[in-house]
């Protein structure tokens, strides 16, 4: 009888977007594997069936935070698991790596693993209601994470803080380079350096720098109507989403243009010049860099967690401040008078998705740290 693994999201679109590879890399080895995930778009749940893989449900309150609803959501999760009976587990996302860590504990397990995909809100810094989230995320990683056999973590930062927070042992940590990134799907382009396009990818939220990127637009657009300024994605929600009038205006105004969110977002980085994130979100690693880096885009972004190890500054790329749209600006600005750089630097991004990100490097490192 094959052994089970069962890989535990917060939403079913990660399991096939971020964790694909994984999942049928597990399979390729010849086991069991259970996706849990509290909704399936049918195409999603169709992909995963297709693989090999078992598609189940779970209740899980995905951002309040309703204690009562969240141990339903506890109580639910380990009658699944208990019903599965996997030899291993392995959870991503804060709820559901803590109620499978606490699980864990009841059940005879092979191995326990965790993944830290970026700290997000709780560690983003801000007001008291950051603050009391933070405290409370704190806490139920102390609870639960010690139970893992090994954490991944995707950049340096949020490994040292977890360590140096005592939420887990040194040796139990496990640094990736982030999700990875197919290099085939995401094959390599030429930098368009003659119509200069910048493109930004991302939730509208303030901390993924959108206020940033419109206001250095619109001093590029002043002195260079050619220039086009691209942003793909969903409104935002909550207390730091960006006001959707602020982008329309701009779109009026065609300082940006704003097609929304999108499927298939690889024809857009093949129009692109440069891409640009000037996130002060607590990243894990951006993915929409790595597709950039993949596709042969230089790249500006912040000297921030995840975000700074994915550029060699003046190599494939700028790091900038976090929330300095005025430099944004000038290394836009640089690109857009020195087109040759976007060519040489665009190669250097490719070669660091080759060398460091591909995802099947990514992911065997994490199958040899299961000991599977």
């Amino acid at each position: 009888m094959n052994k089970k693994i069962a890989i535990i999201s917060n939403v079913s679109g990660s399991l096939v977007s971020f964790r694909g590879e994984l999942i049928k890399k597990w399979l390729d080895l010849g086991y069991e594997v259970y996706t849990l995930a509290p909704e399936y778009k049918s195409n999603h749940r169709e992909k995963l069936s297709n693989w090999g893989a078992k598609a189940e449900k779970y209740d899980l309150n995905r951002s309040g935070m309703n204690p009562f609803k969240d141990l339903k959501s506890l109580i639910n999760l380990a009658n699944k698991i208990k019903e599965i009976n996997p030899d291993y587990i392995f959870a991503y996302t804060i709820k559901p790596v803590v109620f499978s860590s606490l699980i864990s504990k009841q059940i005879d397990l092979k191995g326990m693993y965790s993944l830290i995909p970026g700290l997000g809100y709780a560690f983003n810094g801000g007001g008291l209601k950051n603050k009391i989230v933070n405290k409370i995320a704190v806490l139920l990683y102390n609870i639960s994470l010690k139970n893992n056999d090994k954490v991944f973590f995707q950049n340096p930062d949020d490994l040292n803080l977890f360590v140096d927070l005592n939420l887990i042992d040194q040796e139990k940590t496990v640094l990736v380079n982030g999700s990875g990134v197919d290099t085939e799907e995401y094959y390599n382009t030429e930098p368009q350096a003659e119509k200069i396009s910048f493109l930004l990818m991302a939730r509208l939220l303030k901390s993924k720098g959108i206020i940033e990127y419109i206001k250095a637009a619109e001093i590029m657009k002043n002195k260079y109507s050619e220039v086009e300024f691209k942003i793909l994605g969903s409104p935002g929600n909550g207390p730091d989403a960006v006001d959707m009038d602020y982008v329309d205006q701009a779109a009026k105004k065609d300082i940006i243009d704003y097609p929304g969110r999108v499927n298939d977002v690889k024809s857009y980085i093949a129009q692109s010049s440069v891409y640009v994130l000037p996130s002060y979100y607590r990243e894990g690693t951006p993915r929409s860099i790595l597709e950039a880096l993949s596709m042969g885009k230089p790249i500006i972004t912040t000297d921030n967690p995840g975000c700074r190890e994915t550029v060699v500054d003046g190599k494939n790329g700028f790091m900038i401040p976090i929330k300095d749209y005025k430099i944004l600006a000038d290394k836009m600005e640089y690109f857009i008078k020195n087109k040759e750089a976007i060519i040489e630097m665009g190669k250097e991004s490719r070669i660091l998705a080759e060398e460091k990100y591909d995802v099947h490097k990514v992911n065997q490192k994490i199958i040899e740290n299961m000991d599977l």
